[in-house]
């Protein structure tokens, strides 16, 4: 091959168009496409979980609200109100019978202490010393008895055998004299027998003594004062000095009833037996099931009113003396069945108190926590008496009610019974 068929082959054709390279267009189009399918699913998917699982709503177990015959409600409301103060009928200021120096104290305020139960014990070592004595006089006495009963068996037996002799051989003047022996020695035993008799009652004088060193509790009940300590001197009536009339205050919490004072006025609208329920000033919100006890027979003529007794149906811890109250007289139970509607049971755990003692409960509607305040009745073994602000029928949440505000939104998980 010459060399010009060579270079021929070697020339570029410069007005020949060059072929456009691909640069992979649709590859890159398949790619967005892709990325925003999977985007859009991904929104779908958290979508469908937001709106299935709702993790910004509360999760609550709720309770159905039913209706309940309260104190209050089981009757046809109040026909008259008063206040007073909660009163012990059984309550004592515990003094020892003598007096003495104390030697120690057995109890502390606020505790339960059993009928008898020993308080305190004073200073016992005079008590004891005069017990010794009198215990030592009564030996005495009683080893007396036993000589007289000797010289009494001799006297007796020389008195016999001059009876059995015969006549003449002794003087009158000698049986005389053998007769006023015996009589004399059985008078003598008697007599001792008479002093030992003394000696053991005062035995007994000083051991009650004794046992009056040590005081006890003259009923069941709480403490709810001390006065006197170890070292200081008490007796039972008022002394001179740094002497103390009492060791303790017991009260018996089973006694506890408020007295109130009812006008004149409106007196005939109180009798015994009637309903009523107390409220007490430190728990506004707790209604407590009462009775009238009585209606004291007198008047007080600078206030014209009359004291009247009401009685608790049910005891409660939170109930002590000289607590402040009010007390409603309620009237007879209404003949109509719309009274029950006023009061409701729910859980306990249903009611919250907020800050300032107020109780509430959140009643669950439409996916959402209604606040609601309410008046609460004495606690049942059915739940807590609510006797105004709940229907029948409301749902009410219980677990998880503590986390809710008003207006929370709420999921139901599960719900509680009753």
């Amino acid at each position: 091959m010459s060399r010009e068929s060579l270079a021929g082959q070697l020339k570029i054709e410069r007005d020949q168009p060059r072929p456009r390279r691909s640069r992979g267009g649709g590859s890159g189009r398949w790619l967005v496409w892709l990325f925003v399918a999977l985007g859009l699913a991904l929104a779908v998917a958290a979508a469908v979980w937001f709106l299935v699982a709702r993790p910004d709503l509360a999760p609550v177990e709720t309770a159905v609200a039913k209706s309940a015959w309260s104190e209050g409600a089981a009757h046809g409301g109040s026909l008259l109100d008063a206040s007073g103060f909660v009163v012990a009928r059984r309550e004592a200021t515990v003094s020892a019978k003598i007096a003495g120096k104390v030697a120690e104290v057995l109890i502390q305020e606020g505790q339960h202490v059993a009928d008898g139960q020993v308080i305190a014990r004073l200073d016992d070592s005079n008590a004891k010393a005069a017990l010794d004595q009198s215990l030592a006089q009564a030996a005495a006495a009683q080893a007396s008895v036993q000589v007289a009963a000797v010289n009494l068996e001799g006297a007796k037996s020389r008195y016999d055998r001059t009876k059995t002799l015969p006549h003449g051989v002794l003087s009158d003047q000698a049986v005389q004299d053998n007769l006023t022996a015996f009589d004399a020695a059985r008078e003598n035993l008697a007599l001792v027998q008479r002093q030992y008799a003394v000696s053991q009652a005062t035995v007994g004088v000083y051991r009650r003594a004794e046992d009056d060193t040590v005081v006890r509790a003259p009923f069941a009940g709480v403490v709810t004062a001390t006065a006197a300590q170890p070292g200081e001197i008490v007796a039972p009536v008022a002394g001179g000095g740094f002497t103390r009339t009492g060791i303790c205050t017991i009260v018996d919490m089973d006694s506890l009833e408020v007295d109130v004072d009812v006008a004149e006025s409106f007196i005939s609208r109180v009798t015994p037996g009637m309903p009523a329920s107390v409220k007490l000033d430190a728990y506004p919100d707790w209604e407590a099931p009462a009775q009238v006890i009585t209606v004291i027979p007198t008047a007080d003529r600078s206030k014209a009113t009359v004291t009247v007794r009401v009685g608790f149906k049910v005891k409660d811890p939170r109930i002590v003396p000289e607590m402040g109250a009010h007390v409603a007289f309620l009237g007879p139970a209404p003949t109509g069945g719309r009274a029950g509607e006023r009061a409701v049971v729910v859980p306990p755990d249903a009611v919250q108190t907020e800050e300032g003692g107020q109780s509430v409960v959140f009643v669950v509607a439409d996916g959402r926590a209604d606040r609601r305040p309410v008046r609460l009745g004495e606690r049942t073994a059915a739940g807590q008496i609510v006797a105004a602000g709940l229907a029948p029928g409301d749902v009410v949440a219980v677990e998880g009610a503590d986390k809710l505000r008003d207006g929370s939104g709420v999921k139901v998980v599960k719900r509680a019974s009753g």
